[in-house]
């Protein structure tokens, strides 16, 4: 991964970055193309495909792959965690420390020299709980 900061910056990757960082909601690509669009009709969703694949390599941005599910873009690019609704879809920030003994324990099961991990907790969030209860009190 290059350096933060090494890509060369384009109206479009600023339109981009401007989008990410406005919202919270770690947002797809047709998201963000929708909104870019707002203040740049013209752009392409190609354009947005490859200046997010950019951004992501570079470090200025978070791809949140989830296998066939399509990618979500966080424009924190710090290591943080997060919380998957796998009844909505929706990802949010966990505000809580990074667990670097996690590292290290992994290092001894095996010949592992770990960078960096991710980790992700699923479960509903409070919305979706909420809704639950709710149906299920009807029944």
């Amino acid at each position: 991964m290059k350096p933060k900061g090494f890509v060369r910056r384009t109206k479009q990757r600023e339109a981009i970055l401007q989008v990410l960082r406005g919202t919270k909601s770690h947002p797809t690509a047709d998201w963000v193309y929708q909104e870019v669009r707002k203040e740049m009709p013209h752009v392409s969703l190609g354009t947005i495909y490859r200046n997010l694949r950019t951004l992501s390599e570079h470090g200025e941005i978070q791809e949140l792959a989830y296998g066939s599910h399509h990618s979500r873009f966080d424009a924190n690019s710090e290591s943080h965690y997060h919380f998957i609704c796998d009844s909505c879809g929706s990802v949010e920030d966990l505000d809580m420390p990074i667990l670097h003994e996690l590292e290290a324990k992994v290092e001894k099961l095996g010949n592992y020299e770990v960078f960096n991990h991710r980790l992700e907790f699923h479960g509903n969030c409070a919305d979706c709980s909420e809704k639950e209860s709710v149906q299920s009190d009807q029944h």
